[in-house]
């Protein structure tokens, strides 16, 4: 952590904390006066590297970006973003990353799941919180926290914090297929009347009616790529490609893609 600190608090990065502070409150000006998004997608990559690159145990690089999270989700609720999704873990990071890594991972979202019900914001703004994914490669004790902190906040309508974990587009998309015939063999659904609506009612995302697709998907650490990330529901969603890893996440760099996003001109195929 004193590696951390020297970072932190480095002379340079001190002097130049009134430019970044005057340019963050431009950037918002800006920002706030423009179209801003209803559903943003974070795929928060690179806390391992951001880490190893500090010569730190990757486990700190998770830690901050907890915290990142954290911080990122309070700019976009002040905003007034309603909806906002994290990939938390991918269903092949809950099979194949190393156990203790993945353990660690699942006690820190057990920690953001503790400190979301004690939250005083979630209650004030009425954020609902949802858990998607292959809930079945999660510890139990984790889906029942899971499931109590979906209880308390089912009926709030301020906004939604989507948490995609054990989570694959591919293996979402299959699940549906899988339902769908069901629901035909039962006679609940007539095969000709499949459309889009239909197919998304089976969707983990469902719950978000109009605002199931994101308007823009950020990725952090230079990778230009989706990664299996909400795969029907981004067929027109902007993508922005970052190349700070997410611990080192500013909301400049947030506030930057938001204008870049707005910059856009969107024609959902059109």
């Amino acid at each position: 952590m004193k590696l951390l600190n020297r970072v932190f608090k480095s002379p340079l990065r001190t002097l130049l904390k009134p430019v970044y502070k005057l340019y963050e409150k431009l950037l918002w000006e800006e920002v706030r006066s423009g179209p801003l998004p209803r559903h943003v997608a974070i795929i928060p990559d690179g806390n391992r590297r951001w880490a190893r690159e500090l010569g730190l145990d990757p486990s700190v690089g998770h830690e901050y970006g907890y915290r990142k999270v954290e911080e990122v989700l309070r700019v976009l609720w002040k905003l007034g973003v309603r909806v906002v999704t994290i990939y938390a873990m991918s269903s092949e990071n809950c099979v194949r990353r190393d156990p203790a890594e993945r353990k660690h991972l699942f006690d820190l979202i057990e920690r953001a799941i503790r400190d979301m019900e004690s939250s005083e914001e979630i209650k004030e703004k009425r954020i609902r919180v949802k858990v998607f994914g292959r809930l079945d490669l999660v510890p139990p004790e984790l889906v029942s926290r899971i499931r109590e902190i979906e209880a308390k906040t089912e009926s709030y309508d301020g906004g939604v914090l989507n948490v995609a974990l054990c989570y694959g587009g591919r293996d979402e998309i299959l699940r549906a297929v899988r339902e769908i015939a069901r629901d035909s063999v039962a006679g609940r659904v007539n095969p000709d009347g499949i459309d889009e609506s239909t197919f998304r009612s089976y969707l983990y995302t469902s719950h978000l009616g109009d605002l199931g697709d994101p308007d823009l998907v950020i990725r952090t650490s230079g990778e230009v790529r989706i990664s299996n990330f909400l795969l029907w529901q981004i067929a027109y969603s902007e993508l922005y490609f970052c190349e700070v890893y997410w611990p080192g996440f500013r909301v400049i760099d947030l506030l930057r893609a938001i204008r870049d996003y707005q910059k856009r001109e969107r024609r959902f195929g059109a």
